[in-house]
């Protein structure tokens, strides 16, 4: 029964294709093989873009900028630890809100090497996203400026 089936279905097929050949107007009685062939045109060379320089007079001074705000978070951190020592109690005298990267009570050399990491860690991030020309190269440098002088800004309100 499936072979029968088959067969008709295979005898309808071919019987459709035999008459649309001998159509008037068919396609592939009027045009050759050849007519087939599309041509195309080289696409234009793209142009040739001058290699711009990744460390230009923008990027030093976002880079300065990000640097300055980083030293200045820690060297107003270390206020934490004056007050601490000194023994004052109605201001701020240990390091809560970052506490995991400076300690409780920061000291000189951790509180500034924190300050060299963050700065070395964005300059690279920027100088790299700038090397394969991202577009937004700067946003590194831009937020670790913006969280160094939220953190300026809450040590000079709350330590100082």
């Amino acid at each position: 029964m499936k072979s029968t089936l088959h067969s008709a279905l295979l005898v309808l097929v071919l019987t459709a294709v035999a008459a649309a050949k001998e159509l008037p107007n068919a396609p592939s009685a009027e045009i050759t093989a050849a007519e087939f062939i599309v041509r195309s045109t080289l696409p234009a060379p793209a142009p040739i873009v001058a290699e711009t320089k990744v460390v230009d007079a923008k990027f030093v001074s976002l880079a300065l900028i990000s640097a300055g705000s980083t030293f200045a978070d820690s060297y107003t951190t270390l206020f934490a630890r004056q007050n601490w020592l000194a023994g004052r109690t109605n201001v701020c005298n240990m390091e809560v809100q970052s506490a995991y990267l400076y300690g409780t009570h920061p000291t000189v050399g951790r509180s500034y090497a924190v300050a060299s990491a963050k700065t070395a860690a964005s300059v690279f991030a920027a100088y790299y996203l700038r090397k394969h020309h991202h577009k937004f190269w700067s946003a590194p440098l831009v937020a670790n400026s913006i969280v160094s002088l939220q953190g300026v800004t809450q040590n000079m309100m709350a330590c100082n």
